[in-house]
């Protein structure tokens, strides 16, 4: 098993040929540089792969923030397409030219890479196939989520191309030929020697996660959203999509080699894989985003965000996000109305590696540790996330962390896997022990399998997902736990579990009615009179003396903090959202519907 890294300084493959990975990115039409002079060996090949790697590897926005906008996470203010009677077709984007780039420069890659076929040895061709592949598939499950049907190009178009009047291909016609690309990329990426690119390993997990997310998406979704049809199943079923998860997820579980990090520290062990600089610290991380540091200066700016009151969106934890982990007996909490200042005792050893709590500290610019104070000009709900942040204060105010970023690791894996297994009903207690029981045990929870004795029904839990469309075992609801648990602000995931199980409408509610996001909860006396938090006080009730003083109002007003209760409760941060069911696809933009009417407007979008 190797870690794949993506290698920001391309400098060894670039002295490979005199002809940079630029021209070959941004050149349009694609054949200012001529293919028939360049596709001549494996080292052309490789240069074309370093350079698509280099142009597409999700940025650390998408990795570390993606879930920004989703039920558990409060932020100053939220996305346009959730605010309420803002957003329509007109405002939409992403179907200009730019947007298609990227698959153009795939099915180019594909079709000129023919020319050096004989004479490179056809494993490693195939590889590259693979790798060409792996990215037109990247590129179209995100068309996809986006858009719901799209259409499918597989070669490089001409100007007068039929394709480019014609009207869009069906959702499930489109994931048929995704599931191809990635079988193929899945079977012939190479994985030994291959360390820094696209492998086989990458191909399987990435593939575990899309296939999990389709099957979970037809099996939740009774039609099509861009049609508000039937699924035809005309290709694959939703339990072919779950059984391909399955199967892809169990061979990176069995023969890639990865482990889940672990060195008998539950209290620290999970935060190591988020703020290490160095890519071999775990066995258990897939594909990254590699972070270098001094001297080469490779950092990244997720420390800047969560920490800053001006740059970034204040994203922060929600009681209903704290409320979701476990105690340390395996059992769920008793109640949420519960002080900030014991909320964090005997619980998940994942909880205070992700949300800011007692005994925490910092690096302060003397280079001494110190407490960290809860600063309200940084959360909204009086939580804050630390899963990412390298704590040096010189971060909180500048883009200098130099933590590496993963994509892919094999926690995802083994939640994907356990939940394939769940939705077919082939869940028993071998398959839970070798994956949420791992990753409970690995947290220094005890692990109860739900089907055993000793399991404790949590009604909270049961009350929260009791919109969705399909009863919920005890089983998966604790997989959706673990989901939260384990991955919150991991590359988007929760927001894209919330629209593949056809519950978005959580990102509106909030378990507050759409009043705001829920933060943290204040007894009459700690409202009254305040409380203390890692050496600081806080006061809440109006009182304008000291540095930690945050007056609570009664205005329900968006952007005001109020009680749930009045003199106590839960502190609101009031802040009205909008959902409906046309959500669940974005409208296809109105300049692309100028140009090529065809392609139509997805259901509920066409005003």
């Amino acid at each position: 098993m190797k870690t794949n890294i993506v290698k920001l300084f391309f400098g060894a493959a670039v002295a490979l040929s005199t002809v940079s990975c630029e021209d070959f990115l941004t050149v349009d039409p694609v054949d200012k540089v001529g293919a028939e002079t360049f596709f001549a060996g494996e080292k052309d090949l490789l240069l074309f792969a370093n350079g698509m790697l280099q142009k597409y590897l999700p940025s650390e926005g998408t990795i570390g923030l993606g879930d920004a906008y989703c039920d558990l996470v409060a932020t100053k203010t939220s996305n346009d397409y959730y605010r309420p009677d803002i957003w329509n077709y007109t405002k939409h984007t992403g179907w200009d030219i730019a947007d298609w780039r990227s698959i153009r420069r795939a099915n180019y890659f594909l079709e000129n890479m023919t020319r050096c076929q004989n004479v490179v040895a056809p494993a490693v061709y195939n590889h590259y196939v693979g790798v060409a592949r792996f990215w037109r598939a990247y590129f179209y499950f995100g068309k996809v989520k986006t858009f719901g049907n799209v259409p499918w190009v597989d070669h490089v178009l001409d100007v007068d191309d039929a394709i480019l009047f014609a009207a869009r291909d069906d959702r499930e016609f489109v994931m048929s030929k995704v599931l191809e690309d990635l079988n193929y990329a899945c079977q012939n990426c190479l994985s030994d020697d291959y360390e820094g690119v696209i492998n086989k390993w990458v191909a399987l997990a990435f593939k575990s996660r899309v296939c999990l997310y389709e099957g979970t998406y037809r099996k939740y979704h009774s039609v099509n959203p861009s049609t508000n049809a039937a699924w035809n199943n005309q290709y694959e079923t939703a339990d072919d999509f779950l059984a391909e998860a399955a199967s892809a997820a169990k061979e990176v579980m069995t023969d890639g080699g990865f482990e889940l990090y672990k060195k008998g520290t539950p209290e620290k062990d999970f935060r190591t894989i988020f703020t290490s600089q160095n890519p071999n610290a775990t066995k258990e991380v897939i594909w990254m985003r590699e972070m270098a540091g001094d001297p080469i200066n490779v950092f990244n700016e997720l420390t800047w965000n969560f920490n800053s009151a001006t740059y970034g969106q204040q994203y922060s934890p929600t009681k209903d996000l704290v409320h979701m982990f476990l105690t340390l007996d395996g059992t769920p909490v008793a109640t949420d109305q519960v002080s900030l200042t014991k909320e964090f005792e005997n619980r998940d050893w994942r909880l205070i590696q992700t949300v800011h709590g007692p005994g925490h500290t910092y690096q302060n610019s003397a280079g001494a540790t110190q407490l960290k104070n809860i600063d309200f000009s940084t959360t909204k709900t009086g939580y804050a996330f630390i899963k990412w942040s390298v704590e040096i204060q010189e971060n909180y105010s500048k883009g200098k962390a130099d933590n590496s970023l993963p994509i892919l690791r094999l926690g995802e894996v083994l939640l994907n896997y356990a939940e394939a297994k769940a939705e077919l009903g082939q869940m028993d207690k071998s398959v839970w022990n070798e994956t949420v029981g791992a990753l409970r045990e690995r947290a220094g929870v005890k692990n109860i399998y739900p089907e055993d004795a000793g399991y404790v029904v949590d009604d909270w839990l049961k009350s929260y997902y009791a919109d969705s469309p399909i009863t919920l075992t005890n089983t998966l609801l604790e997989i959706r736990r673990e989901r939260v648990t384990e991955l919150i602000m991991e590359n988007g995931l929760r927001v894209s579990d919330l629209y593949r199980w056809k519950l978005g409408n959580l990102i509106q509610d909030r378990s507050t009615s759409n009043q705001g996001w829920k933060g943290i909860y204040l007894t009459a006396d700690e409202y009254n009179n305040g409380f203390e938090f890692n050496g600081y006080k806080y006061l809440f009730k109006g009182q304008s003396q000291g540095t930690y003083s945050y007056p609570i109002g009664t205005s329900t007003a968006d952007l005001n903090y109020t009680l749930s209760d009045g003199d106590h409760g839960y502190l609101i941060y009031n802040y009205k959202l909008q959902w409906d069911e046309k959500r669940y696809v974005r409208p296809i933009p109105s300049k692309a519907l100028t140009k090529n009417p065809a392609l139509g407007q997805n259901f509920g979008w066409e005003k």
